[in-house]
């Protein structure tokens, strides 16, 4: 037991630690924490000096949401790969709360300026001229995962000598907006008659009619470019292309991409046929 002398009323360990009595009598009771001493008779608390160290680790792992059973497990793990482990899945799931919480202030920053034109997106009807693509068609989990395709397809058309012609893109091939289990299609195009070796296929696309939603800015405004397009549609009375054939798919032209420019200053085309 420690010295007597040296050990603090749980009122001073809660002014040294910004932990408050009540959080330190709660730490106590589950075993996260527990006074150095504790008054038979009165059942007063006491800290020693040596548990300030374990009171501000506390303090931290409560402050970056971990609970009272992570994080009597976590001060068991200090010094241990495991601590670090567990520090780096939360910074990762923070981040990740923070993204979802950037796109819903972007959503009502939308809602708030409903009827007011995008200054960054721009919609117009153009003909695609034909075109002959080299692609990698796969299935990812989300369409936030199309950069898994994109990490195979490249070390593929290294390999293969295939030399590509203009910008990037991505078909969607799914009938319908799906959360899971996304088919897609990354693209370059290329020069006719070249040929490619699975997984890579060649796809010859007919001169297609389209409206284009130019998109200067960040991915998560290519939802609003596809709402501009359907308002586009509606107000025209336009009808998609709907032979079930591969022409008949939106796409997407990547112009500037992430390894080129911040994402402020990315470049994206939307296209969605039209008949």
């Amino acid at each position: 037991m420690a010295e007597t002398t040296k050990l603090m009323t749980i009122g001073e360990f809660s002014s040294l630690t910004r932990l408050s009595v009540r959080m330190l009598r709660h730490y106590d009771t589950h075993g996260v924490l527990v006074p150095a001493d504790v008054d038979a008779w009165t059942g007063y608390r006491r800290y020693s000096p040596e548990q300030l160290r374990d009171a501000a680790d506390i303090r931290n792992l409560r402050d970056v949401g971990f609970g009272v059973s992570a994080i009597s497990a976590l001060l068991a793990a200090r010094g241990t790969s495991a601590w670090a482990s567990a520090l780096e899945l939360q910074r990762q799931t923070l981040v990740a709360e923070q993204r979802a919480a950037q796109t819903r202030l972007d959503l009502i920053t939308t809602l708030l300026s409903q009827g007011e034109p995008s200054m960054s997106i721009t919609v117009e009807r153009t003909t695609v001229p034909a075109q002959t693509l080299v692609a990698l068609h796969g299935v990812v989990p989300t369409y936030s995962d199309e950069g898994q395709l994109w990490q195979q397809f490249f070390p593929l058309l290294q390999a293969q000598g295939i030399i590509p012609i203009g910008p990037c893109g991505v078909i969607e091939h799914c009938e319908e907006y799906t959360e899971h289990d996304v088919e897609l299609s990354v693209f370059f195009p290329v020069a006719p008659g070249t040929t490619a070796t699975a997984p890579l296929q060649v796809l010859e696309l007919p001169e297609r009619d389209c409206l284009v939603a130019h998109v200067a800015g960040p991915y998560d405004q290519i939802t609003t470019a596809h709402d501009m397009i359907n308002s586009r549609l509606a107000a025209e009375g336009l009808t998609l292309r709907s032979d079930g054939t591969l022409a008949a798919k939106p796409f997407n032209h990547y112009l500037v991409t992430p390894d080129q420019a911040a994402p402020e200053d990315l470049v994206t085309d939307v296209f969605q046929p039209i008949s």
